[in-house]
């Protein structure tokens, strides 16, 4: 696997994308709205299958050449932060796990951190490891879900459907913890909402003692496919400059050979007690920074989450998870923080201003999926309209969080 991109001194060059696909016309301006121009108008969305919700693409083509990618967001605009101005610090968790709703445990986490450090708040060391197993359990839920629906939006269904197999098996111990499958209202400020049942430690260790083996089944069907690597590889390429000047993170990031992760970078909870590798696109099937690289990092992660969760099981301390959960939320009139977690789609930045009341005064979200967004018209630029698709599944955005 590639070592980390060194990163020049200085400002980072102009973010340039050079794709060698050979056939391709010369690529004409960037933008071509006038009546006598050659280039069709086509509109991707906001219902179309494979955009991974209601996101519209408008497209510039020069026959099946793609020349412009303009993005339209603003279909499921939830108003999470306008809510937060009137709901009391707790009330507005339930709302968290709705922006990312493939990863409803890691947004609990990220607030619930945000509110503690304002609070100036120490929890006990087994919510400490409880909120670890549960946030990389489901950043393999939902890297199973960007693996499943990936291949799907390229022609495979059978991966759909061993992907969804082991993540009901994940959703079976979020049902054994908390009564929810999918959006959990578990992480709360100061603990979590219930500690672990029995039975729950041997479950999570058996699903782990066979996942080994299934991702095994996954790089047979899809990573090592070679029709799959033909519409990935040299598709989409992202450079490391560009990926900086689009403030991309997470796997995008990692797939254009920079490692960068919080949990390892700018430690949070209890990251910094755990061995794990940080997987970084090598340009192994293509170019660094294609799709595939960005895919093939998210299936190397969840084995990275595996060891996590071994590591966090083998050491969990007993203790009362309801410890130091506040009755009530009032941090300091005036006061400020912010806070930035890793979530599977990249650093989650929470901004939280207090007025003194139980209410906070503003919320402010940082979503990894709108800044993967922006990058958009540089990724697919020069190629064929098929090849949209493969961009959109390769940086996966869920749109929940991008029209928060």
């Amino acid at each position: 696997m590639a070592e980390t991109t060194d990163i020049p001194e200085g400002a980072i060059p102009e973010a340039t994308v050079t794709v060698d696909h050979p056939g391709l016309p010369e690529l004409g301006p960037l933008e071509d709205d006038s009546l006598d121009s050659d280039l069709m108008t086509l509109n991707m969305g906001p219902q179309h299958p494979s955009t991974h919700g209601v996101l519209r693409l408008e497209l510039k083509t020069d026959g099946e050449i793609v020349s412009n990618v303009r993005p339209h967001i603003g279909y499921l605009h939830r108003c999470f932060e306008k809510h937060a101005e009137s709901l009391t610090y707790q009330q507005v968790i339930p709302f968290t796990d709705r922006m990312d709703y493939l990863a409803a445990m890691n947004n609990n986490l990220a607030y619930c951190l945000a509110v503690e450090k304002i609070l100036e708040l120490k929890v006990p060391e087994r919510v400490e490891y409880v909120r670890v197993i549960m946030c990389e359990l489901n950043r393999i839920a939902s890297h199973l879900v960007s693996f499943g629906t990936y291949g799907m939006d390229i022609g495979a269904f059978t991966p759909f459907l061993f992907a969804f197999r082991e993540r009901e098996d994940i959703f079976d111990l979020f049902e054994m913890a908390c009564g929810a499958r999918m959006l959990y209202n578990y992480i709360w400020v100061g603990g979590v909402s219930h500690d672990l049942p029995v039975g729950f430690i041997e479950k999570t260790r058996a699903f782990l003692d066979g996942f080994a083996a299934k991702m095994d089944e996954y790089n047979d069907l899809l990573s090592n496919n070679k029709i799959f690597i033909e519409r990935t590889a040299n598709v989409g390429v992202l450079p490391l400059e560009a990926a900086f000047s689009y403030n991309l993170t997470g796997p995008n990031l990692r797939g254009s050979g920079y490692k960068w992760d919080l949990r390892r970078d700018d430690p949070y909870s209890i990251y910094d007690r755990f061995e794990f590798d940080i997987p970084i696109g090598s340009g192994e099937m293509g170019q660094l920074g294609d799709c595939w690289d960005r895919y093939m990092v998210r299936i190397r992660e969840m084995a990275e989450s595996v060891k996590i969760i071994r590591q966090a099981l083998d050491g969990l301390p007993d203790g009362d998870v309801h410890e130091t959960v506040p009755r009530n939320v009032r941090p300091p009139k005036d006061t400020e923080c912010y806070f930035r977690s890793e979530t599977p789609r990249g650093e989650m930045g929470i901004y939280v201003i207090s007025d003194g009341s139980n209410v906070p005064y503003r919320v402010k979200v940082k979503s990894p999926c709108f800044t993967a967004i922006a990058a958009m018209n540089d990724l697919c630029r020069g190629h064929y309209v098929a090849d949209i698709i493969a961009v959109i599944g390769s940086i996966d955005i869920v749109l929940g969080e991008v029209d928060r």
